[in-house]
Formats: structure tokens, sequence, C-alpha cells
């Protein structure tokens, strides 16, 4: 969560021109706030199910090792909501960022170098 705030903070950081000139070219402030929501929730989805796939690649070798007496089985409910729980800390930690986007002046953020 808080590496996607950061990446986000930088996101932000490095468009602040062109975020002011979306905004002096008639962008409601909810056109910024949804366009960095969506940012952040498309790279938790990915970081997810980029997590999903390495569990199940990493799970069949392990349980195969000498020393490991169980089985790792994955249930499609922890799929679920281990991308629940991916999707909603993107939301959350997205949200700064966004409305720190919404809030920049035009003016101030077309100047900004």
């Amino acid at each position: 969560g808080i590496g996607i705030m950061n990446i986000m903070l930088v996101s932000v950081t490095e468009r602040t021109r062109e975020i002011g000139l979306r905004k002096a070219l008639g962008a409601h402030d909810s056109d910024i706030l949804l366009q960095f929501l969506v940012e952040a929730l498309v790279l938790t989805v990915i970081g997810g199910l980029i997590g999903i796939g390495i569990s199940y690649t990493v799970a069949g070798p392990i349980s195969d090792l000498p020393f490991v007496d169980f089985n790792i089985i994955i249930e499609p409910w922890s799929v679920i909501m281990a991308l629940a729980v991916s999707t909603a800390s993107g939301f959350i930690f997205g949200l700064y960022p966004a409305m720190r986007a919404t809030k920049l002046d035009p003016i101030e953020a077309l100047r900004y170098e």
C-alpha cells in the first residue's frame, strides 16, 4: 500500500504540468481523481495477479521438497480474497495522491518545472 502511494505521489509530481493543462482545458476534479484512482487500481490488480501466479508456480515445488511434510493447497476463496485485499489497498492508498492531484491550482501547475 505504501509503495503504491509513493509511486502515485511521484506520478502526480512528474505530471503536474499535465494535470494543470487538463484543468485549464476544463477537466473536472472528478476526472483527475478518477484517472489517478484507476491507475492505482490497475497497478494493484496487476500486482495481485502476479502474486497469485507466483504462488501457484512456487506452491508445487515447495510441497515436493523432502523436508516438507505437508501439501500446499491454494483455495479459490483465498485467491479471490487476495485479489480483493490488493484492490482495496490500491483504492485506499491511491486516494491521497488522487486527492492531492485534484487540489493543484491550474496556473501554478502550468508554471511548475
